[in-house]
């Protein structure tokens, strides 16, 4: 099954790059233009106890965003409370992830007639599920473009170009890329800033500055991100 071409795949060149930042802000942009948006978070560790079960900080924030409706479960079906690698982690509680049950998830969610869907990866692209399985399959079957978040700091450059490539090797359009600042005083960011726009072949969709005072991280971000590439089909 092919998902709809207003569905879209946030990955980012590590863990901590700003997927979840980049997400939101999309979401944000989005419903300023009067849109209607879901998002999935398909795989999450770093889980806490409430009375509800297990709920993980970056799915509870998509769902804040979002215009849809959903249940916690639609947006986030595996949630594992260990902070760490989500295979290892579900090894951990004798739970085994399984790349086609995600895709069947997420297919099912996706029948929801919205006008932007983001799913928000984990880790980076070649993020393990099992010994054979790799989460990048899953925009792999539903044939959808990826969006890279570059957390921009000291190696950027090295792990977006390998992320890139990885990408471009298994067949998923990069429809294209946000540069997050997350260290003020990063050295030399904007001559990393120009050797990566030269290097990707994709829009660059924004350029995000270190918004760690900022009180509606969000909002502030999503000023400075062009949604247009991403809603041509609509």
């Amino acid at each position: 099954m092919k998902a709809a071409d207003n569905t879209y795949f946030v990955t980012g060149t590590d863990t901590d790059a700003g997927k979840t930042l980049v997400t939101e802000a999309l979401l944000v942009a989005a419903r300023q233009q009067k849109l209607t948006t879901l998002a999935i978070k398909p795989v999450a560790a770093g889980c806490e106890h409430s009375p509800d079960g297990l709920r993980n900080d970056d799915a509870l924030k998509l769902m804040a965003q979002m215009t849809e409706p959903l249940s916690y479960e639609e947006v986030n079906p595996v949630a594992l409370e260990p902070a760490i690698a989500p295979h290892i982690a579900a090894q951990q509680v004798s739970q085994k992830l399984i790349l086609e049950d995600l895709i069947k998830h997420c297919q099912t969610v996706l029948e929801k007639p919205v006008q932007l869907a983001l799913i928000e990866g984990a880790g980076g692209w070649r993020l393990p599920l099992n010994d054979s399985e790799y989460l990048s399959g899953l925009p792999q079957a539903l044939k959808l473009s990826a969006i890279l978040v570059v957390g921009m700091k000291l190696g950027c450059i090295n792990h977006a170009l390998l992320t890139v490539e990885a990408i471009v090797r298994d067949d998923v359009p990069l429809i294209g890329w946000v540069a997050n600042g997350l260290d003020a005083s990063m050295s030399c960011f904007d001559e990393n800033l120009q050797t990566l726009k030269h290097q990707i072949k994709a829009p660059l969709l924004g350029v995000i500055p270190c918004l760690a005072d900022m009180e509606d991280k969000p909002l502030a971000a999503a000023s400075y991100l062009d949604v247009q590439p991403l809603l041509k089909a609509l």
